[in-house]
């Protein structure tokens, strides 16, 4: 990274005179619906500042005021008067520089240069259990990231929200075994507990500086199912409110400038068209997100106004309604948009309110927020109307629960459809002739704490009740087909098959590569890694003859990073039961496999191995199990860690 900026002192104004009869009003802060109706949480206000050039608010009556006549001429008035005070500072003393408005680069953000300041000591908090209660008021913009750096900030991020999904995971499990211990009582949000903890041990990202434009390390189309996730990794660090900015009490040059904004669709007057949107300001609502007074150019309002005044990027996230989110709404990262235009205007209930024209950026990639209704509207379409490159919807003839795509639109290779398809793993059929029967367990009505199976797992289940992995682990035991318990027992959660629905697809950068139509929450089980296996003597045999083999044993140990808590509790163990023997086994995929064998290989992947038994007893042959370690976006890769690689293209011969 070449260069750090800081904010100057930007102060247009005197320090107000006090008076004792300015009544300094509280607002509430725009908020957007919440993912669930949090009744234990305070309700925030904010004060705002007032400014000698500007008009007193006073507080707001109880019965609201008739709209005015014309509202525009209020806004008008106050810009007027922003324009001219700033033109009078900059005569009277000559310490401002603006550039351009055509030039994206605020004057209010200039290069910094510091030869003894590295990138991570900048922007990224230290993770040395120190509980962070303030966020840094000094702006600042990282820019000219080499790809070094941009890797090594995007493993902070993935790490962060590792231990945030995780730990949310822990924390739903071991609420579900005290569940029925306690009095009725509505759920609490874990999400919040989750964060509180991480914040305490100093794991929010980018405290230190409050980072202007792009968050190193996040990339836009990264799903969040939680809008505490945003505060945690720094995207946005407001719970509630919609729009994100550093207040004129905590700004160096006393005046407040937004950073971040979430459209959800909280305002009746909110436009959004994806690449320009209309944002509505805060303030003026009551319980019911009605409109009852007019807005104030105050706060977030008055932030957003000066971001354009000085051209600052304002990041736009964007909340949308999602069916496979246990909240029912999912976030996305949309990139950086300019505010080019604000006005007063009477919005649909009658009263003014502040509009702000936000326009993207371009040359940013795709927004997230259209990849995602894209792969949604997908499933409501014809035969005929899908798009052009889809060979078949399904190359597994139906051997899965939901169809499996196949996707070309760069050439005619059509080399995977040639393979018969293998939904489940072949084993030899001898490790089913001994000890098979009556290993299963005998819960008839469904499996509790106390059932065999669970006590395998160290006793406790592996997957809480929505088939979340808790922690990953040497090897898991699901309940099989001897077991008494139904098939919607919660540890029969790998063996059910596919449910997302899986694309393998022609890549010019990676050659054949698997993507999924859907979103695929952290931690959920996505599919197995199937073949047929092989002996240790009969590995060999094929590999004499050319043939494909996998060498499971070559899989890293990924499945420890999913659910190592150590940096949140400090008695951390990983996982060492059970524990197995090494694997020595080969899966052949030359004539038989399935869409796992065409994911790519990544050092930084974002699907582990998970080995699991369930339909025999020999735990020198589990089955490869295939789990999400971060939220996946559609259409984006699926990635692996296949260990050794071919040391021409890193990538296994099977994916070229």
């Amino acid at each position: 990274m070449d260069s750090i900026v800081p904010c100057l002192n930007l102060n247009l104004y005197s320090e107000p005179t006090s008076s004792s009869s300015t009544t300094i009003p509280k607002i509430t802060p725009k908020i957007e619906p919440l993912d669930e109706p949090p009744p234990f949480l305070p309700t925030t206000t904010y004060i705002s500042h007032t400014h000698p050039h500007l008009p007193t608010h006073h507080q707001t009556p109880s019965v609201p005021p008739p709209p005015e006549p014309d509202v525009s001429s209020e806004f008008n008035r106050i810009s007027e008067l922003f324009r001219s005070a700033f033109a009078q500072r900059l005569q009277k003393y000559g310490d401002v520089a603006i550039l351009p408005d055509a030039d994206p680069i605020s004057g209010a953000i200039v290069p910094y240069s510091n030869p003894e300041t590295q990138v991570s000591n900048v922007v990224i908090s230290p993770r040395g259990g120190r509980k962070q209660d303030q966020r840094s008021s000094e702006l600042v913009r990282v820019t000219d990231l080499k790809p070094e750096d941009y890797r090594s900030f995007r493993g902070g991020i993935r790490r962060t929200r590792m231990i945030f999904d995780s730990l949310r995971a822990f924390f739903v499990a071991e609420d579900e075994k005290c569940r029925d211990l306690l009095t009725p009582q509505r759920r609490l949000r874990v999400d919040l507990k989750v964060a509180t903890l991480m914040k305490n041990q100093g794991l929010w990202l980018y405290r230190d500086k409050r980072i202007v434009g792009a968050i190193p390390g996040v990339s836009i189309g990264d799903v969040f199912f939680f809008r505490m996730e945003l505060c945690v990794v720094g995207l946005h660090g407001q719970a509630q409110a919609g729009i994100d900015y550093v207040p004129a009490s905590q700004s160096s040059n006393g005046e407040p400038i937004a950073t971040s904004i979430i459209v959800s669709g909280g305002y009746e007057d909110d436009e959004d068209a994806g690449d320009v949107i209309i944002y509505t300001g805060h303030g003026g609502q009551d319980k019911h997100s009605r409109q009852v007074v007019h807005q104030k150019l105050e706060c977030g309002n008055l932030a957003l106004e000066r971001s354009m005044h000085y051209g600052i990027e304002v990041r736009v996230v964007r909340g949308l309604k999602y069916e496979g989110s246990s909240a029912g709404k999912v976030y996305v990262y949309d990139g950086l948009y300019r505010v080019t235009d604000t006005w007063f205007d009477v919005g649909k209930s009658g009263f003014g309110v502040y509009k702000f024209k936000l326009v993207r950026f371009e040359n940013q990639g795709q927004m997230g927020s259209v990849v995602l209704k894209f792969a949604e509207s997908l499933r409501t379409r014809q035969l005929d109307a899908w798009p052009k490159g889809y060979v078949t919807l399904d190359m597994s003839s139906k051997k899965e629960n939901v169809p499996v795509f196949f996707f070309n639109d760069i050439d005619d290779d059509h080399e995977p459809l040639y393979y018969e398809y293998l939904n489940t793993t072949r084993f030899p059929l001898h490790l089913y002739d001994h000890g098979a029967k009556g290993i299963g367990c005998d819960c008839v009505g469904g499996c509790l704490d106390i059932c065999s199976c669970a006590n395998k797992n160290g006793g406790q289940f592996a997957y809480d009740l929505n088939g979340i992995l808790v922690r990953g682990k040497q090897l898991i035991f699901e309940c099989g087909p001897h077991c008494q318990c139904p098939p919607t027992c919660r540890n029969r959660v790998s063996q059910k098959g596919l449910s997302n629905r899986l694309e393998v697809f022609r890549s010019q950068e990676t050659g054949w590569g698997v993507r999924s139509l859907d979103l695929i929450q952290a931690g959920s089980f996505i599919c197995e890694f199937t073949g047929v296996v092989l002996t240790h003597e009969q590995a060999q045999i094929f590999t004499m003859n050319g043939d494909s083999l996998v060498y499971p044993s070559r899989f890293p140990d990924r499945w420890a990073e999913w659910g190592d808590l150590s940096q949140i509790f400090a008695d951390y163990v990983r996982p060492a039961y059970p524990s197995i023997p090494p694997l020595d086994f080969a899966m052949d995929v030359s004539r038989m496999r399935n869409v796992a064998c065409y994911m790519s290989h990544s050092s930084s992947p974002n699907v582990i191995v998970q080995l699991v038994l369930f339909d025999h007893n020999n735990i020198s042959f589990p089955h490869l199990m295939l789990f999400a370690m971060e939220n996946i976006p559609p259409m984006r890769e699926l990635s692996l860690d296949y260990g050794i690689a071919d040391e021409w293209t890193g990538k296994l011969s099977i994916c070229n």
